[in-house]
């Protein structure tokens, strides 16, 4: 049977997750990659779940492309910086949201650019609808920097738009708002736009050097600047299954369009929209919850890391991963790495290379992880990364 080639040239299991799906199997498994708050031993209570479906708007169908008048307006008070209901399109997800974005600027051959290190979704995601990903890498100087200047050499004719994730996913840093400048001023001499996906941006963790915090603190971009976040991140609540796009400066000439695209869908159900305001209500004390997680294991870290010298970390401005440096070896590249510490200690981590991080000698570990399970997970894997 013929499949389209947006689609990858093969979906066969790997050898590292064919091993990962036998040792899920074991009682000493651990998995310290986890990043799901639903299976993360969080308890946020039946009973206030229930109070969110309680609402007579779950019985309720209007079919609004923007979404649900309650919904943004409940969104609008959660972002601030003066951002209003009429600025907002609700969806079933991010990912939803990244589709849209795609169908409304750009055509099948077009090219979006995507920095690296960054999560390995958008480039199937872009292919999907018939787009190629340009990735470019940036460059470390005591923090990931993005490299404006390079991402300016890989435009190309055919380039609509460049993408960010603000905290980055796995790097957890903030741009900084001289890279905020000079990249919305980049999108502007290209005539581009910029994609911001700020799942992330409400999970801040260590002091960062001059953070642009959120891009709706911008209100009036050289761009068009279209902000992506949704419950999943913002009140832990992935099972729910709503997102949102935020228009910001010279987007907001793009609604009715997305509009129009949005009304061929009505993805988003009734109930998603009805439990947005009290979600994001009690959204600071669950996110509260998970920086206190986060925090913790971030000091585990460091204390196991004094018994290994030739180990360290990379600071975390924020989200919900830490990147551990270890001696990049010949012959022991991360996917090997990984594999290693799954074959022999039955702790499952992501090698660097998952999320294109430029040069080997990373592991990327999740801070969503109970601490029991981080604890033990780093005294398996910890004694086995070799000493150069």
């Amino acid at each position: 049977m013929r499949t389209s080639n947006r689609l990858p040239t093969s979906l066969l299991p790997t050898a590292f997750s064919k091993l990962e799906e036998a040792r899920r199997g074991s009682a000493e498994f651990l998995d310290l990659t986890v990043s799901n708050p639903t299976r993360c031993g969080f308890d946020f209570g039946k009973d206030e779940w229930r109070q969110f479906l309680a609402s007579d708007e779950v019985l309720v169908y209007e079919a609004d492309p923007c979404g649900s008048l309650s919904a943004r307006k409940a969104i609008a008070a959660h972002h601030g910086h003066g951002v209003l209901p009429e600025d907002i399109l609700l969806t079933a997800s991010t990912s939803e949201a990244y589709s849209w974005l795609f169908k409304l600027l750009c055509d099948p051959g077009d090219q979006v650019l995507v920095p690296s290190p960054s999560y390995p979704l958008f480039e199937h995601l872009a292919s999907l609808e018939g787009l190629g990903t340009v990735k470019v890498s940036a460059y470390f100087h005591e923090r990931w920097c993005l490299d404006v200047p390079a991402l300016e050499a890989a435009c190309g004719p055919n380039t609509r738009a460049i993408l960010i994730v603000n905290p980055n996913n796995p790097s957890g840093q903030f741009v900084s708002i001289s890279e905020w400048r000079d990249l919305t001023m980049l999108c502007a001499k290209r005539d581009l736009a910029l994609m911001v996906d700020e799942v992330f941006a409400d999970f801040p963790l260590e002091k960062a050097s001059d953070p642009m915090r959120t891009a709706v603190s911008d209100p009036d971009p050289p761009c068009p600047v279209f902000v992506l976040s949704g419950l999943s991140k913002v009140a832990l609540m992935p099972q729910v299954k709503l997102g949102w796009i935020l228009l910001r400066g010279k987007a907001r000439a793009y609604l009715e369009p997305l509009a129009f695209l949005a009304d061929q869908y009505l993805s988003v159900s009734a109930s998603a929209q009805a439990v947005a305001a009290p979600a994001l209500s009690a959204a600071p004390g669950r996110r509260e919850r998970v920086l206190e997680r986060a925090v913790e294991n971030l000091r585990c870290l460091d204390e196991s890391l004094k018994e290994h010298r030739h180990l360290s970390r990379l600071p975390v401005d924020g989200g919900w991963s830490v990147i551990l440096r270890r001696p990049a070896l010949h012959g022991a590249d991360d996917q090997t790495c990984a594999h290693r510490l799954l074959e022999e200690a039955s702790v499952l981590v992501h090698p660097g290379s998952f999320f294109d991080l430029p040069t080997e000698g990373y592991l990327v570990l999740s801070l969503l992880t109970p601490l029991e399970n981080f604890r033990e997970g780093l005294s398996r894997i910890l004694p086995r990364l070799p000493v150069d």
